[in-house]
């Protein structure tokens, strides 16, 4: 039994390798292809370059205009992360810890928008939009990403909350807080953990949104760095020039790498640990 035992975590050790493998060799690939010239990546891509060219990486920040698109996501992302996941942490508590009637109904057709392909809002919301003048605009953005909700985020912040005592609320009550008072003094730093957790997915999801800024922004001036990446990749019908694309896609990924380096063990035991609680 125990020699099974054995084997099997050596083949899930080796699954996972493979499913490690498959992630890090593309970005080391386009990495070294990144410090190539042009005439090396054309002659073998598969070949390490003879000389580390990091000019592509000021030429990639200076061509696509990746300085400008920085700014821009950076105000979308910040905007849409702060109001956004405060509005979450609003909500979640609204339908937790409060008691009214109908807010079983209102969870109930949470539980149902799973079922719905996110894809289905497109139109709509794109109507929507447009209607009040908010298409080409990163402040239109940034209202979308932030109104609109996304269950998960909900139901991760619901096992936070579920698990505060119902005693520390109505202690607070008792002594004359106010609804928002006990909200920002008590619910808040006590959910702060789950809070975390939902604003590093957030942010991950922004940073990497593409179909929200591909369908609403058509002036390449307010373009974020997905989208203004997208637009250098079809340039390269014309140009060409993989290696500064390459060098580009580096640029981009260094955020998210970044975060998600520094913040993983939060993101798991977030996780987890709502999971449990809830």
């Amino acid at each position: 039994m125990v020699e099974k035992r054995l084997l099997s975590d050596y083949i899930w050790r080796f699954v996972l390798l493979i499913w490690g493998s498959s992630i890090l060799l593309p970005l080391i690939w386009i990495f070294y292809e990144a410090l190539k010239t042009n005439v090396e990546f054309f002659a073998d891509i598969w070949a390490l370059p003879s000389k580390a060219n990091w000019k592509n990486f000021s030429n990639a920040w200076t061509m696509f205009g990746i300085g400008q698109s920085v700014l821009n996501t950076l105000y979308y992302v910040g905007a849409s992360l702060i109001i956004g996941t405060f509005l979450v942490a609003l909500k979640t508590y609204a339908l937790v810890r409060l008691e009214f009637r109908g807010r079983k109904l209102i969870w109930g057709l949470i539980m149902l928008s799973l079922f719905l392909p996110g894809i289905t809002a497109l139109v709509p919301q794109y109507v929507l939009m447009r209607s009040i003048h908010l298409t080409n605009s990163l402040t239109g953005l940034v209202i979308l990403d932030s109104f609109g909700e996304n269950v998960f985020f909900l139901l991760l912040l619901a096992g936070f909350m579920k698990s505060i005592p119902k005693e520390v609320e109505e202690s607070a009550f008792i002594d004359g807080a106010s609804l928002f008072k006990v909200f920002f003094r008590i619910i808040l730093p006590l959910s702060m953990p789950g809070i975390v957790t939902v604003a590093i997915f957030r942010f991950l999801g922004l940073y990497n949104n593409f179909i929200g800024p591909f369908i609403y922004l058509s002036d390449q001036k307010k373009y974020t760095i997905g989208l203004n990446i997208y637009n250098a990749n079809t340039m390269m019908q014309y140009k060409s020039n993989w290696v500064t694309l390459f060098a580009g896609v580096m640029i981009v990924l260094i955020p998210s790498i970044v975060v998600y380096v520094l913040f993983q063990k939060r993101i798991l035991e977030g996780a987890t640990l709502g999971a449990v609680k809830g």
